[in-house]
């Protein structure tokens, strides 16, 4: 269970707000001698899409994974809507409404669409021992999810994951996310090894979260992306952030400069 102090975070059975401001305050991460982050601080602003980037061991698997509850911080503090809180698990930071996809998407491809989005919270009917999976509810939802908020009435809940393109798969597990009605979604690196076409597909899901009022952040490798999608971008280098720069006002020269100095240009 996470703890936090203070008061000023949601109460269960409220109305949640647009989406939850987290701050990263001085934050650590050590794997034994290896220094992870280094002193890490930022902020995720409310309905923002934020991309994080670095070269590889540059920390941002990492900080995703602080973020989201896999890893502790070693030092430092998270603080979501302002309280200060403490993630032992994916659960822990689940109640606090942020979900992650990860890259390898975790689908099981002889299932349908609608039980890997539903596999472990199916609704039910019944009670006590009579309790079972209410099997029409669990696809009407997962119809709406793919119809009204992502906009996808050509993945069919009934359809086998095995026969969905790469596209159509990672909204699958996007859809899987928000089905827990997070704030906060965190993609690894979602259109790795994607055609144009699934690419742009994941795009458009992206801007429609946006639209949604969910807080998105994007690990990836991939500036064109980034530039595309994000309104602010933070650059990790050797486990420290070097910064986090309006999309706007940096060039990809910029970017590059500071994921391969760790220095903002001058």
């Amino acid at each position: 269970m996470s703890t936090l102090e203070g008061d000023s975070g949601p109460e269960k059975g409220t109305e949640k707000s647009p989406a939850p401001p987290i701050r990263v305050e001085n934050v650590d991460k050590h794997f034994a001698r290896i220094v992870a982050l280094n002193d890490v601080s930022f902020e995720i602003k409310e309905n923002e899409v934020l991309a994080m980037v670095g070269d590889n061991g540059a920390g941002k698997s990492t900080l995703m994974n602080v973020l989201c509850g896999v890893h502790k911080p070693t030092n430092g503090q998270l603080y979501v809507y302002g309280d200060r809180v403490q993630f032992n698990n994916p659960e822990d930071a689940r109640e606090y409404g942020i979900e992650t996809v990860y890259q390898d998407l975790a689908l099981m491809d002889d299932l349908d669409v609608a039980t890997n989005i539903y596999m472990d919270q199916f609704p039910t009917k019944g009670a006590g021992p009579l309790k079972f999976i209410d099997w029409k509810r669990t696809y009407q939802k997962a119809e709406n999810l793919l119809q009204e908020t992502l906009d996808r009435p050509d993945i069919n809940a009934h359809t086998e994951v095995e026969f969905l393109s790469g596209g159509q798969r990672q909204l699958v597990a996007i859809a899987r996310a928000l089905a827990f009605d997070p704030q906060l979604v965190i993609l690894d690196e979602p259109t790795s090894a994607l055609s144009v076409e699934a690419t742009e597909l994941v795009h458009e899901t992206v801007r429609r979260l946006k639209e949604e009022g969910i807080t998105v952040v994007i690990v990836s490798h991939s500036l064109e992306e980034i530039f595309g999608l994000a309104d602010r971008i933070a650059v990790l280098y050797q486990g420290s952030l070097v910064d986090v720069a309006q999309t706007d006002k940096v060039s990809q020269e910029d970017l590059k400069h500071m994921m391969s100095t760790g220095r903002r240009p001058e």
